[in-house]
């Protein structure tokens, strides 16, 4: 528990008797969203390159899941440092924790050294999220809040637009290490800018009595990975037993460190944050195998791999502009609108899996889903912490992201498995693709539901 004093009051104050200061923190945070976002795009491109080259099909999904799951221990991790401690420090911790992993993963001549290079990529990238929502949160009052959300938003437009492109190109002309090592000075500049930037904001004065959550956050860790090594598991013998602890691992952990009411998505802050789960598992679900589907079924460049998803990071930014806008914000409306057009944009965007289908096809299709995830997370990021108590805005910050991040690596792993299954028997790829279109489309369905479960703490009070 914590008292209920303000300090982040006291900072607003000092913040905008001075807004260069203020801008400049805000540019600091859009950087740090800019360099996840160029360094997850420039990996989705090279991805499929890296699993040709390096004969790593089976890991594929693990790949892509590892990252997550350390992100799961970095966001923990960094939310209870920055009540503690400020977010200056654990921010430089996490910007080196990660370029010491992208130098893993450009040195790697195994698909298994680029799985140790994400892990450690991810335990510094993320902690970078959760201490934005704080840094948002204390400086800006919640009427400001909402734009702050869609800048960082809009973070992911130019890497989405660089980033496919250029690493495509290095991909085919240098080659795929070249796509880990460009991006260590960016994460340098972000760091140096978040140091300047973030020296005015002091520790929490909040007394803190909530024990040490690092516990549940590594056996949360651990049960997601160990069911996505069961689900993807050859032995169907060694598949029960990871799959059966990685469940028991999974809720243990889940249930100490989210909302006691989060299993049934409670009225409130957990339907919110079941909301955030079932949204990214349902995007990125599909968006992590669109480039796949281009790769293997059309045959196209890594250039192109990476176009065909862009137009959905365009149109996440516009979603997020439109609803930062809105002073007369209806959650509930906002999110149910939002599943439904990340519904249409899976659907649109299956026929893909035939050969003959043109990626500009795909490309507005997948920006249908783009804006219906941009339409919802700008009202329940701003809804989440509209719950945090005063001085435990890390806690509030890391359980969104933590649903984020929960979503992604179960369907990463669950998708990823219907991949390794297709890479080991006569099963064909577009059918394992097609069943991971499928599981999107209907955990969107079922979000559009518990979307009527959103309340904001106004509301509920």
């Amino acid at each position: 528990m914590v008292s209920r004093r303000a300090p982040h009051d006291s900072l607003r104050p000092v913040l905008a008797s001075n807004p260069l200061p203020r801008r400049a923190l805000a540019v600091a945070l859009v950087m740090a969203t800019v360099l996840i976002a160029f360094e997850t795009t420039a990996l989705l491109t090279a991805l499929p390159t890296i699993s040709d080259d390096l004969r790593g099909d089976s890991l594929y999904g693990a790949t892509l899941s590892a990252y997550t799951l350390a992100n799961m221990l970095g966001l923990v991790l960094s939310g209870a440092a920055v009540d503690r401690r400020g977010p200056r420090q654990p921010f430089l911790i996490c910007v080196v924790i990660f370029i010491a992993g992208l130098c893993v993963s450009s040195i790697a001549h195994s698909m298994p050294v680029v799985l140790l290079g994400r892990i450690v990529q991810g335990l510094g990238g993320g902690g970078l999220a959760p201490i934005s929502f704080v840094v948002i949160s204390r400086v800006w009052t919640p009427d400001r809040q909402s734009r702050l959300f869609a800048a960082i938003s809009a973070g992911w437009v130019l890497p989405s637009l660089i980033a496919p492109g250029l690493a495509g190109w290095v991909t085919h002309n240098l080659s795929w290490r070249w796509v880990f090592i460009g991006i260590i000075p960016l994460a340098a500049f972000v760091g140096a800018l978040g140091a300047v930037t973030m020296r005015q904001l002091p520790p929490s004065d909040v007394e803190h009595r909530e024990p040490a959550r690092i516990g549940s956050a590594i056996a949360l860790a651990c049960g997601v990975g160990a069911f996505v090594a069961g689900v993807q598991a050859s032995r169907p013998a060694l598949a029960i037993v990871l799959v059966v602890a990685g469940m028991l691992g999974t809720a243990y952990g889940y249930s100490r460190l989210m909302p006691t009411n989060a299993w049934r998505a409670g009225r409130g802050l957990a339907a919110i944050l079941a909301c955030r789960t079932i949204a990214m598992a349902a995007f990125l679900g599909a968006d992590s195998f669109i480039p796949l589907a281009a790769d293997r079924i059309h045959g196209s460049s890594p250039t192109v791999q990476g176009f065909v998803i862009i137009g959905a990071a365009l149109a996440w930014s516009l979603g997020s502009a439109i609803q930062s806008r809105r002073a007369d914000l209806d959650v509930r409306r906002a999110v149910r609108l939002g599943f439904a057009l990340v519904v249409v944009g899976v659907l649109c965007v299956t026929p893909t899996l035939n050969e003959a289908w043109p990626h500009a096809a795909t490309f507005v299709a997948w920006a249908i889903a783009g804006l219906g995830m941009g339409l919802l997370f700008v009202p329940t990021s701003v809804a989440a912490m509209g719950y945090a108590e005063q001085g435990s805005e890390g806690r509030v910050g890391s359980q969104v992201n933590l649903a984020d991040s929960l979503g992604f690596a179960i369907m990463g792993g669950v998708g990823g498995a219907t991949v390794a299954v297709s890479d080991r028997t006569n099963w064909p790829l577009t059918n394992a693709l097609f069943t991971n279109f499928a599981m999107a489309a209907v955990l969107a369905a079922i979000g559009a539901l518990i979307a009527g479960r959103i309340t904001t703490r106004a509301t509920a009070s």
